[in-house]
Protein backbone atom coordinates (compact mmCIF):
# COMPACT_ATOMS: atom_id res chain seq x y z
CA UNK A 1 0.00 0.00 0.00
CA UNK A 2 1.52 3.32 -1.06
CA UNK A 3 0.59 6.58 0.63
CA UNK A 4 1.71 10.20 0.78
CA UNK A 5 2.33 12.32 3.83
CA UNK A 6 1.08 15.89 3.47
CA UNK A 7 2.17 18.47 6.04
CA UNK A 8 -1.00 17.97 8.04
CA UNK A 9 -3.68 15.57 6.92
CA UNK A 10 -7.26 16.68 6.46
CA UNK A 11 -8.23 13.70 8.63
CA UNK A 12 -6.69 15.15 11.78
CA UNK A 13 -6.34 18.90 11.26
CA UNK A 14 -8.03 20.62 14.21
CA UNK A 15 -10.23 17.65 15.02
CA UNK A 16 -11.12 15.83 18.17
CA UNK A 17 -11.04 12.06 17.77
CA UNK A 18 -12.98 9.61 19.92
CA UNK A 19 -10.95 6.91 21.67
CA UNK A 20 -12.19 4.18 19.32
CA UNK A 21 -10.73 6.01 16.32
CA UNK A 22 -7.25 5.89 17.91
CA UNK A 23 -7.16 2.16 18.70
CA UNK A 24 -6.82 -0.99 16.60
CA UNK A 25 -5.34 1.04 13.74
CA UNK A 26 -2.49 0.13 11.37
CA UNK A 27 0.96 1.65 11.83
CA UNK A 28 2.38 2.59 8.43
CA UNK A 29 6.05 3.10 7.57
CA UNK A 30 7.09 5.98 5.33
CA UNK A 31 10.32 4.21 4.48
CA UNK A 32 8.79 0.94 3.28
CA UNK A 33 5.22 2.09 2.47
CA UNK A 34 3.87 -0.95 4.31
CA UNK A 35 2.07 -1.75 7.54
CA UNK A 36 4.61 -2.46 10.28
CA UNK A 37 2.28 -2.94 13.22
CA UNK A 38 -1.04 -2.21 14.89
CA UNK A 39 -1.92 0.33 17.59
CA UNK A 40 -3.66 -1.47 20.47
CA UNK A 41 -4.43 1.24 23.02
CA UNK A 42 -3.31 4.53 24.53
CA UNK A 43 -0.94 5.19 27.41
CA UNK A 44 -2.51 8.12 29.27
CA UNK A 45 -0.75 10.28 31.84
CA UNK A 46 -3.41 10.91 34.53
CA UNK A 47 -1.58 14.01 35.80
CA UNK A 48 -2.34 16.03 32.67
CA UNK A 49 -4.70 13.78 30.63
CA UNK A 50 -2.27 13.53 27.74
CA UNK A 51 -1.86 10.49 25.54
CA UNK A 52 1.93 10.09 25.77
CA UNK A 53 2.24 6.88 23.78
CA UNK A 54 0.39 3.84 22.46
CA UNK A 55 0.73 0.14 23.15
CA UNK A 56 1.21 -1.63 19.86
CA UNK A 57 2.01 -4.96 18.23
CA UNK A 58 4.86 -5.09 15.74
CA UNK A 59 4.57 -7.19 12.59
CA UNK A 60 8.27 -8.06 12.88
CA UNK A 61 8.89 -8.79 16.57
CA UNK A 62 7.05 -10.66 19.32
CA UNK A 63 5.82 -9.02 22.49
CA UNK A 64 4.23 -5.72 23.27
CA UNK A 65 5.85 -2.56 21.95
CA UNK A 66 5.28 1.14 22.49
CA UNK A 67 4.87 3.91 19.95
CA UNK A 68 5.71 7.31 21.46
CA UNK A 69 3.45 10.20 20.52
CA UNK A 70 6.45 12.22 19.29
CA UNK A 71 7.34 9.48 16.77
CA UNK A 72 3.97 9.71 15.02
CA UNK A 73 4.36 11.78 11.85
CA UNK A 74 0.64 11.89 11.08
CA UNK A 75 -2.63 10.14 11.74
CA UNK A 76 -4.53 9.57 8.52
CA UNK A 77 -7.65 7.64 7.62
CA UNK A 78 -5.38 4.73 6.65
CA UNK A 79 -3.62 4.64 10.04
CA UNK A 80 -0.73 6.04 12.07
CA UNK A 81 2.27 7.14 9.98
CA UNK A 82 5.83 6.76 11.33
CA UNK A 83 9.27 6.89 9.72
CA UNK A 84 10.06 3.19 10.09
CA UNK A 85 10.13 0.14 12.38
CA UNK A 86 12.57 1.92 14.74
CA UNK A 87 9.65 4.03 16.03
CA UNK A 88 8.38 0.97 17.92
CA UNK A 89 10.22 0.52 21.23
CA UNK A 90 10.20 -2.12 23.91
CA UNK A 91 8.74 -0.85 27.22
CA UNK A 92 12.02 -1.28 29.15
CA UNK A 93 13.85 1.05 26.75
CA UNK A 94 11.68 4.06 27.59
CA UNK A 95 13.10 5.38 30.86
CA UNK A 96 11.10 8.65 30.93
CA UNK A 97 7.82 6.78 30.42
CA UNK A 98 8.33 4.26 33.25
CA UNK A 99 6.36 6.20 35.89
CA UNK A 100 3.34 6.52 33.58
CA UNK A 101 3.60 2.84 32.60
CA UNK A 102 3.63 1.80 36.29
CA UNK A 103 0.43 3.76 36.96
CA UNK A 104 -1.33 1.85 34.14
CA UNK A 105 -4.10 4.46 34.11
CA UNK A 106 -7.33 3.37 32.42
CA UNK A 107 -9.80 6.15 31.68
CA UNK A 108 -12.64 4.06 30.25
CA UNK A 109 -14.89 2.70 32.99
CA UNK A 110 -13.60 5.15 35.62
CA UNK A 111 -16.40 6.39 37.96
CA UNK A 112 -17.18 10.11 37.84
CA UNK A 113 -18.43 12.00 40.90
CA UNK A 114 -19.03 15.68 41.68
CA UNK A 115 -17.21 17.71 44.32
CA UNK A 116 -20.29 17.34 46.53
CA UNK A 117 -20.07 13.54 46.26
CA UNK A 118 -22.92 12.91 43.82
CA UNK A 119 -22.35 9.92 41.55
CA UNK A 120 -22.56 10.99 37.89
CA UNK A 121 -21.71 7.74 36.09
CA UNK A 122 -18.77 6.05 34.35
CA UNK A 123 -16.52 7.18 31.51
CA UNK A 124 -17.62 5.45 28.31
CA UNK A 125 -15.51 7.42 25.82
CA UNK A 126 -13.26 10.43 25.47
CA UNK A 127 -12.20 12.86 22.75
CA UNK A 128 -8.55 13.64 22.08
CA UNK A 129 -7.18 16.73 20.34
CA UNK A 130 -4.86 14.98 17.89
CA UNK A 131 -2.23 17.71 17.36
CA UNK A 132 -1.58 18.07 21.11
CA UNK A 133 -2.76 14.56 22.17
CA UNK A 134 -4.55 16.07 25.18
CA UNK A 135 -7.88 14.59 26.15
CA UNK A 136 -10.35 17.47 25.84
CA UNK A 137 -13.67 15.82 26.73
CA UNK A 138 -14.87 12.76 28.56
CA UNK A 139 -18.25 11.19 27.90
CA UNK A 140 -20.06 9.76 30.89
CA UNK A 141 -22.87 7.22 30.92
CA UNK A 142 -25.35 8.16 33.61
CA UNK A 143 -27.21 5.89 35.98
CA UNK A 144 -30.40 4.21 34.75
CA UNK A 145 -32.69 6.80 36.41
CA UNK A 146 -30.86 9.78 34.93
CA UNK A 147 -30.41 8.18 31.51
CA UNK A 148 -34.20 7.87 31.09
CA UNK A 149 -34.55 11.64 31.04
CA UNK A 150 -31.37 12.54 29.12
CA UNK A 151 -28.52 11.06 27.11
CA UNK A 152 -24.84 10.68 28.03
CA UNK A 153 -22.97 13.68 29.42
CA UNK A 154 -20.07 15.36 27.67
CA UNK A 155 -17.71 16.85 30.25
CA UNK A 156 -14.96 19.28 29.27
CA UNK A 157 -11.51 18.79 30.79
CA UNK A 158 -11.84 22.21 32.47
CA UNK A 159 -14.64 20.78 34.66
CA UNK A 160 -12.32 18.10 36.07
CA UNK A 161 -11.11 18.93 39.58
CA UNK A 162 -9.17 15.79 40.48
CA UNK A 163 -8.21 12.40 39.07
CA UNK A 164 -7.51 9.64 41.56
CA UNK A 165 -6.76 5.95 40.96
CA UNK A 166 -10.40 5.15 41.76
CA UNK A 167 -12.45 8.06 40.39
CA UNK A 168 -12.65 11.36 38.54
CA UNK A 169 -13.98 14.34 40.49
CA UNK A 170 -15.72 17.11 38.54
CA UNK A 171 -17.39 20.40 39.40
CA UNK A 172 -21.11 20.21 40.10
CA UNK A 173 -23.22 19.87 36.97
CA UNK A 174 -25.33 23.01 37.20
CA UNK A 175 -26.25 23.90 33.62
CA UNK A 176 -24.34 21.03 31.96
CA UNK A 177 -25.87 20.03 28.65
CA UNK A 178 -26.01 16.34 27.69
CA UNK A 179 -24.01 15.25 24.65
CA UNK A 180 -24.16 12.07 22.61
CA UNK A 181 -21.06 9.95 23.15
CA UNK A 182 -21.13 8.46 19.68
CA UNK A 183 -20.83 11.83 17.92
CA UNK A 184 -17.53 13.50 17.13
CA UNK A 185 -16.85 16.27 19.62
Amino acid sequence: MAFELPGTSVYTRGMLQLSTSLTNRPILSLRTSTQIGTVLGPIINPNNLQVEAFYCQSNFANGQHILLERDIRDIMAQGFVVNDQDALSEPGELVRLQDTLKINFQLLGKPVVTTTGSHVGKVIDYATDVPSMFIKKIYVSQSIFKSLSSSNLGIDRLQIVEITPRKIVINDLHGTMPARANALA
